[in-house]
């Protein structure tokens, strides 16, 4: 390093090449002045005999050898006493030509000996500096993996991980995490059973959380039974389940239903746990959550009961929870009243517990409520979010309330939140079903100024209110519009646009479309064939209606009664009583 420093490099930048470059120039510039030292010695050999012999004088009779010596310094002064030969015949004036070379000899010696430590002190440093390079290249790497996980790039993750591996580098248990968690994200569960195989046969050795991903996992794609088969191979690893994992697998059986054997699972888990009697509280808000939706109220009251005795301390979750509950059971009273509660103990409600109770008042028609709890909204300083008012916009567009649905969807737009194509639909859809086909098409409009683009439903909403009011001309041109703009009508498209040519008198336009919608890949529904045994019967073509009834019955469709109702209609009309009975008795068989 010293070396460096006189050089003018910084230790920073330095590395092995860079070193030996300096090392080799240094002995280069040994080697020069070795050179230069035997010149000059020569040199003042030859001056000195020249001026001896010319001169005369006794002033200038030192030797060569011992004017050498005084240039040399001390310690080759020293080292030099016992050097000179013992034999008495020296050269022409005395001396001793040996001395020299055995001084050089010395000389060079020590500097090698010194270039020696140097390069030892060299490697020393090299070490250090490969060791602390190492040392960042590892934690550089680890934090690009992670980071690639999080992305969504885990192909390229794990590419790094092997090239780390071939160098002898093993990313640690954490980082292995990310990658379970990354590849359980994308859905690819086999090649995470791979990855932590692999870290139970070469390490890093897996850890509860690496399991609790896992099991995760399954649970993300409804497959509960590998999830309950990866638990139980936990233990044979010597791997202890915690609550993150109690949790995890309650809440999934708990979505389908198996309250029973959550509940098994669950005292299984708390046998276990000696310091644990009973549920902590995300695993009760489960449990609870679970017997509300299975309309178990008993339970799910008991539970809460209990949390309250053993003075739990109750978050908002719990309590959103419950609050659902009884809006689901339709107990409005009860969720105004643990809603106030909620306020007594000092837990102020989120958008969630707002949500919550403006749905069941939606549902209940109770909508000034609704209104009422959306405005005490900003007063206690929870923002409205596009949920809120999609809950108002779709109670009022289920009510027909369509001008205060409109006047929310305005709110919205003010407050800058733009409503996604769900919300627009709704109420172009509810102008549609009143005939108002002019204020569906302005919201259809105004839908595009604010970028959003109209897809499959706002347009068979469109069709919907044409066929409404009876222009069936109107409706396909939206059909050719739809083409236009990249869109593909579907079957709904055309079960409008069949009914619409059916209602009208005009067959063969509804055959027509029938044969398009066949060409388009799609599938006759039961709408399709009831459509077109109305338009038959109103025409009086009675084959024709039987056949299509026939399909029906031999295609295995789901069948209605109005397929039934319009035949029996028919028959009457045509004073065939007989068969209209016996029709009517198949209809009251079909479902035995």
């Amino acid at each position: 390093m010293a070396l460096l420093i006189g050089c003018g490099e910084s230790s920073s930048s330095a590395s092995p090449f860079v070193l030996l470059r300096y090392l080799n120039r240094a002995l280069d510039s040994f080697k020069h002045d070795i050179a230069h030292i035997f010149a000059n010695i020569f040199c003042c050999k030859t001056n000195f005999d020249s001026n001896y012999r010319t001169c005369g004088n006794e002033d200038l009779q030192p030797s060569s050898f011992e004017n050498l010596m005084a240039a040399m310094g001390e310690q080759y002064r020293l080292r030099a006493q016992g050097w000179c030969s013992k034999q008495k015949d020296f050269d022409d004036d005395g001396r001793d030509p040996y001395a020299v070379f055995n001084v050089l000899d010395t000389m060079l010696k020590d500097s090698l000996e010194r270039l020696k430590m140097m390069r030892e002190s060299i490697s020393l440093a090299e070490i250090g500096i490969q060791g602390c390079t190492l040392e960042v290249k590892y934690a550089e790497q680890v934090h690009i993996i992670r980071d690639l996980c999080l992305v969504g790039k885990v192909e390229a993750a794990l590419w790094l991980r092997r090239k780390m591996i071939q160098k002898g580098v093993v990313p640690d248990v954490s980082t292995h995490n990310y990658l379970v968690k990354g590849l359980c994200k994308a859905g690819n569960l086999e090649q995470a059973d791979w990855l932590i195989r692999e870290m139970v046969e070469m390490g890093p050795s897996p850890s509860c959380a690496t399991y609790n991903t896992f099991i995760n996992g399954y649970c993300l794609i409804n497959n509960v039974d590998k999830a309950l088969n990866i638990f139980s191979t936990m233990a044979n690893t010597g791997i202890r389940p915690n609550k993150v994992t109690c949790n995890i697998l309650v809440h999934a059986l708990c979505k389908r239903g198996l309250l029973d054997d959550a509940g098994k699972l669950l005292g299984e888990i708390l046998e276990e746990e000696n310091d644990k009697a009973t549920p902590d509280l995300i695993t009760s808000t489960i449990l609870m959550d679970g017997y509300f939706k299975n309309g178990d109220m008993v339970q799910a009251l008991s539970l809460w009961d209990e949390m309250v005795q053993k003075n739990t301390l109750i978050d908002v979750v719990a309590y959103n929870v419950l609050i659902h509950g009884f809006c689901l059971s339709r107990h409005m009273g009860l969720a105004y009243r643990h809603f106030c509660e909620m306020l007594k103990r000092g837990l102020l409600p989120d958008v969630f517990t707002c949500n919550i109770l403006i749905t069941g008042l939606c549902n209940d028609g109770k909508f000034d409520e609704a209104f009422y709890i959306h405005g005490v909204m900003a007063r206690m300083e929870v923002a409205s979010d596009p949920i809120s008012y999609k809950i108002i916009i779709r109670g009022l567009c289920a009510y027909g309330d369509v001008v205060k649905a409109h006047e929310f969807l305005l709110c919205m737009l003010e407050n800058s939140i733009v409503p996604e194509p769900q919300i627009w639909n709704l109420i172009i859809d509810c102008y549609g079903r009143r005939g108002d086909l002019g204020n569906a098409l302005s919201i259809r409009d105004q839908m595009m100024a604010f970028g959003v683009l109209p897809n499959t439903f706002t347009y068979n909403a469109l069709v919907h209110a044409q066929v409404k009011g009876g222009n069936i001309a109107g409706a396909y041109s939206l059909k050719k519009e739809m083409l236009l703009c990249g869109l593909y009508p579907d079957v709904v498209t055309y079960n409008l646009l069949i009914g619409a040519a059916c209602n009208l008198g005009h067959i063969r336009l509804a055959l027509q479309l029938h044969d398009e919608l066949l060409r388009s890949g799609y599938d006759p529904d039961i709408i399709t064939y009831t459509e077109l045994i109305r338009g038959h019967c109103m025409r009086g073509n009675v084959k024709e209606a039987e056949e299509l009834f026939a399909k029906i019955e031999k295609a295995g469709l789901p069948m209605d009664h109005v397929p039934f109702k319009i035949l029996i209609k028919m028959y009457c009309k045509m004073r065939e009583f007989d068969m209209s009975f016996d029709l009517y008795q198949k209809y009251l068989n079909k479902d035995k």
